[in-house]
């Protein structure tokens, strides 16, 4: 499969200003998700999405390709991913069978990691694939419950709850570090899941999604350790 790396990032920021420029252990943030992406042996190509140009002239000095500019109305808050994403496919001559989309709010996520994806997305055959994190037992959505006029009911709809720890299925979230979806679904479906997802668990100790200065400060906290 031909896979597009995908690397959006746009100048607006509210909880921590020009965040992605922004240095992080002595390099500015989105640095550590191009190298990342550049390492990665199966990405076909790696390019850079943004409406600022010192952003892009940022990524293009550290070897990423920005071959278009995004239009400001796909730079705002309410722009969606979806949209970021069909945009830069529209934009190239290049063909791909599926994107992989790394966002730079999630800074430590591997080279490794990205191929380990894609041949797991790969051998799954899904419409896409997701990297997660397990949720701890007591956040299990079975362990969680939901208020309907004044009463409350486990939220997965089990009249009885699951009394041992033991029991629990397992339950994940999405980590934000890598979305990777076929290319058919994203711009015929216009889905960036499709119907059969696929999930890999990355390493919790290396995972942070900065979106606050709390954020950024456990960053730096990782970024020491590791």
């Amino acid at each position: 499969m031909k896979i597009l790396g995908l690397i959006p990032a746009r100048a607006g920021s509210k909880g921590i200003p020009h965040k992605n420029k922004k240095k992080l252990g002595g390099k500015p943030l989105l640095q550590y998700t191009i190298e990342a992406a550049l390492g990665a042996s199966s990405l076909a190509s790696v390019v850079f999405s943004s409406e600022d140009d010192e952003l892009m002239e940022l990524a293009e000095r550290m070897g990423a390709k920005v071959p278009f500019k995004r239009p400001d109305h796909l730079a705002t808050d309410a722009a969606g991913s979806l949209e970021v994403v069909q945009h830069a496919l529209q934009s190239l001559e290049d063909d791909y069978d599926a994107v992989c989309l790394l966002q730079v709010t999630t800074p430590f996520r591997t080279s490794e990691d990205i191929d380990n994806a894609i041949e797991r997305f790969k051998a799954l055959g899904t419409d896409s694939l997701v990297s997660v994190q397990e949720v701890p037992h007591q956040y299990n959505p079975h362990w969680v419950f939901e208020e309907k006029e004044g009463v409350l009911h486990i939220a997965t709809g089990e009249q009885q709850i699951i009394k041992r720890r033991q029991e629990l299925p397992k339950a994940y979230i999405r980590d934000g570090a890598i979305y990777i979806t076929k290319t058919e679904v994203l711009l015929k479906e216009h889905s960036f899941f499709g119907a059969r997802m696929g999930a890999i668990e990355l390493d919790s100790k290396r995972h942070v999604n900065i979106d606050t200065l709390e954020d950024w400060k456990k960053a730096e906290a990782l970024l020491r350790e590791l």
